[in-house]
């Protein structure tokens, strides 16, 4: 494989078109704002989505999708809100036989699907690959070491991909369980705004470590309550991404979540521009899921609930408290 096209200019797109090319490849970066393209063509930049990270000349940034009909495969990095918007504006056709990474790590609000189903329907041909696990988009366009999964019903297709974008500093696992992967990347994201809350409201690091374990046992309900593998909870889609949202900073949702804890609404924290926090979106989406599967989902709930204003995260943490005792393990 030679050509690759990135769908998506943000910091995640941006990183991976640059990763793209450290694996070898020619690698066209589809943008939405023209004046990036030419900065990232003209003085091998990023700076509104990366800033601080020197890019490969080889990238070719542009501003339409003709590059796809050459591509050997397609990386789309965009918001998951936005995939199916995306993917309408491409079409089924020149997607039809490719592979398509998934790189969005969320649910679509209007309809509960994940990422593979929103491309299935948009392109039905098209062949779907799902990227997740514990990676910063800094991290990875600056090489620094970074292990990720790769997912795909079919075997061969995610080795073959796996083994394309594969390089000294990033390194992809292999899975055949595209449904785990998925919600695990999408559900860590709500976990992560639960421990940043509690972080925002200085409950502890006792009382953080306690969401994360617990967030681990209730997603692992819900992933396998919709057909995921509970084995691909333990590794990097799972676990990885899970602890590495819950307690870093530079996590958006994280972030966004600390800033809950204070006592700011949703509306104060999106003007004050802390950026895009997947989880915000993905919350009522999983639990209309818990709701739908029958899974008991209290964490996800009391996100819910706090991101609609309706419970600070005092009232939150008493209630879950509150919960009739049980054995470890029990659901």
């Amino acid at each position: 494989m030679s050509k690759v096209s990135v769908i998506g200019g943000g910091a995640w797109g941006t990183a991976l078109a640059e990763t793209a090319t450290r694996a070898g490849h020619a690698v066209d970066l589809v943008v939405r704002d023209t004046g990036i393209a030419a900065a990232i063509n003209s003085g091998h930049v990023n700076a509104v989505h990366l800033p601080g990270d020197r890019l490969s000349p080889s990238i070719r940034a542009r501003a339409d999708h003709r590059g796809l009909v050459d591509a050997d495969f397609v990386l789309v990095a965009v918001p998951a809100q936005t995939t199916r918007q995306i993917l309408s504006v491409i079409g089924p056709a020149p997607l039809a036989g490719r592979p398509v990474v998934l790189c969005a790590k969320g649910l679509e609000t209007a309809t509960l699907a994940r990422q593979s189903e929103v491309l299935t329907q948009c392109a039905p041909e098209a062949l779907p690959l799902v990227l997740s696990g514990p990676s910063f988009a800094h991290d990875v366009a600056s090489g620094r070491p970074t292990a990720v999964t790769l997912a795909a019903r079919d075997d061969a297709l995610c080795a073959r991909i796996a083994a394309a974008l594969s390089g000294p500093t990033f390194r992809l696992y292999q899975s055949h369980d595209l449904v785990g992967v998925e919600l695990a990347g999408a559900l860590k994201n709500v976990y992560a705004l639960a421990a940043g809350a509690v972080e925002g409201a200085q409950l502890g690091l006792s009382a953080r470590s306690a969401v994360i374990s617990r967030a681990y046992a209730e997603m692992s309900r819900l992933v396998t309550a919709l057909g995921g593998e509970a084995l691909t909870l333990t590794g990097l889609a799972g676990l990885g991404d899970l602890t590495l949202s819950c307690t870093s900073p530079q996590s958006r949702n994280y972030a966004f979540g600390i800033a809950l804890g204070t006592g700011l609404s949703v509306a104060e924290i999106e003007a004050a521009g802390i950026g895009l926090a997947e989880g915000v979106k993905t919350a009522p989406v999983a639990l209309g899921l818990g709701h739908k599967h029958g899974v008991d989902t209290p964490l996800i709930g009391a996100v819910n609930a706090l991101l609609a204003g309706e419970l600070g995260i005092g009232e939150i943490v008493a209630q879950l408290m509150a919960r009739p005792l049980k054995r470890e393990g029990g659901t």
